[in-house]
């Protein structure tokens, strides 16, 4: 949960509702959502995590998954692609970004339970360390003083934000001056281990590729993209004794250099973080559309995204 999310709920009182809590049911009853409820029936949802932070609220998430969608893998939507046959109906693939340890540690076992199916898009060069996410060291320097010369002026808050429109290498120079400046040193945050990765394959959770380092790929140099998704390539292959054929855009960022790299190295897929849902045969396999949902994401909110109801107000209200 986000911290803007967390002064809401405090906010909102004993009950933790907040106005947004408040607005998200009132979506979920709009005369509208049957409308898309039945549209979605066509579409391909799919679903971008990135951690489970809470694994109740997950479950029951999945729960709502397994009664009212057709939950697929990785590899019957790269069928589906290759073979040019549209997917099931209400079809919806589960994914994670990133490779955080709570998709091992407290995820895991959920989609087990349930039997759902999902994929992993993990950054290699953070596997077997302590190397905290770029951004979440950079939240908690801000919050801890630091400060860099792009960064003046910037809330602490909207740091990261920031941090992510800025040429790469402005971005790891203002990092360096971060770490420089803040009152001591992020904390440590355990990575996933290479020896896991089979571990998650074998229990359902194809592994897929998402960078080296995790830059916005729109700000890099044409070399920077290609070591990035090279690199990964061959460190991911190794792991895992087969090349991945999945890639996620770390946030969401499209870049057409990236786009010819992964069609050099045989990816089939290739995933966004747009908020959208797409066609059961999707028309672009290497831009496929992502619905933006956290594990501790409301029945009300979970409901109206999988419905594409969330996604289109959002659109309205100036998302993207």
């Amino acid at each position: 949960m986000s911290e803007q999310d967390t002064a809401a709920r405090i906010a909102g009182g004993a009950t933790g509702e907040t106005r947004r809590d408040r607005l998200d049911r009132l979506l979920r009853r709009s005369p509208l959502q049957p409308f898309f409820r039945a549209r979605a029936a066509h579409r391909l949802s799919v679903l971008a995590y990135h951690g489970v932070d809470d694994p109740v609220s997950f479950a029951a998430q999945m729960e709502r998954l397994t009664r009212s969608a057709s939950p697929v893998t990785l590899d019957t939507v790269e069928r589906a692609v290759t073979e040019g046959r549209p997917l099931p109906p209400r079809s919806v693939l589960v994914t994670f970004d990133d490779g955080d340890r709570t998709l091992l540690t407290r995820g895991l076992s959920v989609l087990a339970r349930h039997g759902v199916p999902a994929a992993a898009f993990v950054v290699a060069g953070l596997v077997d360390g302590d190397q905290p996410f770029w951004w979440r060291e950079a939240a908690e320097l801000a919050a801890q003083g630091g400060t860099a010369g792009p960064l003046a002026g910037v809330p602490a808050g909207a740091v990261v934000r920031r941090l992510k429109l800025l040429p790469d290498l402005e971005r790891q120079a203002a990092l360096d001056e971060l770490r420089a400046t803040a009152a001591r040193p992020a904390a440590r945050q355990q990575q996933l281990a290479a020896r896991e990765l089979p571990e998650l394959a074998a229990a359902g959770v194809a592994i897929g590729n998402h960078t080296l380092g995790h830059p916005c790929l729109d700000r890099c140099a044409p070399a920077v993209v290609r070591t990035e998704i090279e690199q990964a390539h061959r460190l991911l292959t190794g792991w895992l004794g087969a090349a991945p054929t999945a890639f996620a855009y770390p946030n969401g960022n499209f870049d057409p250099g990236a786009d010819t790299v992964l069609r050099e190295l045989g990816y089939r897929l290739g995933f966004l973080f747009d908020h959208r849902q797409d066609a059961l045969l999707p028309p672009n396999p290497l831009r496929i559309s992502r619905l933006r949902v956290n594990s501790d994401t409301t029945r009300a909110r979970f409901d109206t995204i999988l419905s594409g109801l969330h996604p289109a107000v959002h659109r309205l209200r100036g998302g993207c």
